[in-house]
């Protein structure tokens, strides 16, 4: 007799036994480069099967297991080596380490300041609040004070990667009783900063270029660099009593 499908919530729970570190958005990369294909129902929430639980577990496997990049795992997955039956013979090009799976944050160890998480990534109100343990009413705050943005395709409402990244950070300043309308002053101060470097880069804009848009993009990366450790030292400095 064929098993009920399960949300994306369910199959998180029965991964973390095995994988601790298992995410919501581990589950959705993995998804966005093609290596599970989850069914959708008309609204779009995800339906997985046995299948598609194998097939995580045994990804998940390799990359703890055999340190195999997502390339080799690919190659494994259209060969079918990913099925219980298959013998599988030793990877070509898996001696070295791979890093680990991005979790979608901005400014990751390989990213820039200006990254953000993959546009692929949809995540439904429940999801996201699964992903970061955050309540639909709290997501719903967020929201109402411009940090985190939602789109709507047909009756169901989602979420990208940015939002995600924003919600978790929203969940750790939580822990601390910082609440989404005093995290607004964030979003105020990042719409200033980034009207003075929209200034500076504008006459480049304006040559609508690929050299010139290349050179813009350039500088707002290193005005944001700037831009963030200066911030950190002026929050130490005025935190200094505190911290010394």
């Amino acid at each position: 007799m064929a098993r009920k499908h399960l949300s994306i919530g369910e199959v998180l729970t029965l991964l973390q036994v095995e994988f601790p570190d298992v995410s919501i958005s581990k589950i959705r990369f993995l998804e966005s480069q093609g290596l599970i294909d989850p069914e959708r129902t008309p609204s779009g929430y995800r339906k997985f099967y046995d299948a598609d639980l194998d097939r995580l577990k045994w990804i998940l496997s390799e990359q703890r297991d055999n340190f195999l990049p997502l390339r080799v795992i690919r190659e494994k997955i259209e060969r079918g080596e990913d099925r219980p039956d298959t013998e599988t013979p030793p990877a070509q090009g898996a001696s070295a380490p791979m890093a680990p799976v991005p979790e979608f944050d901005s400014g990751t160890e390989n990213g820039t300041q200006l990254d953000s998480g993959p546009s692929s990534l949809t995540l439904t109100v429940d999801e996201l609040a699964a992903a970061t343990g955050l309540s639909p009413t709290e997501l719903e705050s967020l929201e109402t004070f411009g940090l985190i943005q939602s789109r709507s395709l047909g009756p169901a409402t989602y979420y990208d990667g940015e939002a995600l990244a924003v919600a978790k950070m929203a969940a750790g300043f939580k822990e601390f009783g910082v609440e989404a309308r005093h995290l607004r002053m964030f979003r105020t101060a990042a719409e200033r900063e980034a009207a003075v470097y929209e200034q500076v880069v504008m006459p480049l804009v304006k040559q609508r270029s690929p050299a010139a848009h290349r050179l813009s993009r350039d500088q707002l990366e290193q005005m944001a660099k700037l831009g963030s450790q200066l911030r950190g030292a002026m929050i130490r400095l005025a935190l200094r009593q505190h911290i010394s």
